[in-house]
């Protein structure tokens, strides 16, 4: 019979010291998390405000794009169009003489790669997975 008391409290002791250890290690993880908050906050600020300066300046590249000196495309056959690809070109569309038709995608940075829906969308087009509709409406439904 005393030995099923001592098994008892034995099992109690061990949950007690294990709930008392894990409130303590929660306590310290939160301490040691504020303060790796805290010593590490103002370079992610500014790690932060570098890439939201550099999506700006993508951003800006791609508008200003057909205007600089390493677009080989008449701007005036530039449709900006922003998603998935930046810009459609209408080659020989401003002499109306249509050559042909290229997409376009405008990366700044070093690092600087297609997505993969660009890169499928990339593949398709070199594919010749192209085609041309026309749709007529009759009237509007209203």
């Amino acid at each position: 019979m005393n030995l099923i008391v001592y098994l008892i409290i034995f099992v109690g002791g061990l949950l007690l010291g294990t709930l008392l250890t894990y409130r303590l290690l929660k306590e310290r993880a939160k301490g040691w998390l504020e303060k790796w908050k805290t010593e590490h906050e103002k370079k992610i600020r500014k790690d932060s405000v570098k890439k939201s300066r550099s999506t700006i300046k993508g951003k800006i590249g791609e508008q200003i794009a057909p205007f600089l000196s390493k677009f080989k495309y008449n701007p005036s056959e530039a449709r900006f169009i922003g998603s998935p690809v930046d810009y459609i070109i209408f080659e020989g569309h401003s002499e109306d003489n249509p050559r042909g038709v290229t997409f376009v995608d405008i990366k700044t940075g070093k690092t600087a790669r297609l997505t993969s829906s660009q890169r499928a969308l990339k593949n398709a087009i070199e594919n010749g997975n192209v085609s041309w509709e026309t749709i007529h409406f009759e009237k509007f439904d209203k």
